[in-house]
């Protein structure tokens, strides 16, 4: 299934994920995927909380700029090379992937990742096909 992940676009300074995560943690949002990319200016923050809706609200009040994005989470056996084999599987399909990152989320022989690919219909649709278990929510 498809997820929402939220994507928060902020300035590179000592304490801004230290805010983030304060409020969400002050409203009882529980994150189960995060990663950050920086550059000398800016940052942008990508999660997955368990109330995706909830936690965009909270960061647009407090001044953040935050945006949802359907992203996959699928679950990939935890052994060597089968992320390997899921990468080989989406270039095979043609199918772009943008990014992607591991989840706080792990299901009993599995990992979670978190897909964003050029073209979600067809990653579901090829994961599916090739019997990967998606996550629907968190």
């Amino acid at each position: 299934m498809i997820i929402k992940q939220i994507s928060i676009f902020m300035e590179n300074a000592t304490g801004r994920l230290a805010d983030v995560t304060a409020l969400l943690a002050k409203a009882g949002i529980n994150l189960r995927a995060i990663s950050i990319a920086d550059t000398t200016d800016f940052g942008i923050l990508r999660m997955v909380a368990d109330r995706p809706d909830a936690a965009v609200q909270i960061l647009k009040d407090a001044g953040f700029t935050a945006r949802e994005t359907d992203v996959i989470g699928v679950e990939v056996p935890d052994h060597p090379g089968e992320l390997a084999r899921i990468m080989a599987l989406f270039r095979d399909e043609g199918i772009g992937i943008e990014y992607l990152y591991a989840s706080l989320e792990h299901k009993a022989d599995n990992a979670v990742i978190v897909i964003k690919v050029d073209d979600i219909a067809a990653g579901m649709a090829m994961l599916e096909k090739h019997g990967f278990a998606t996550i629907q929510s968190f």
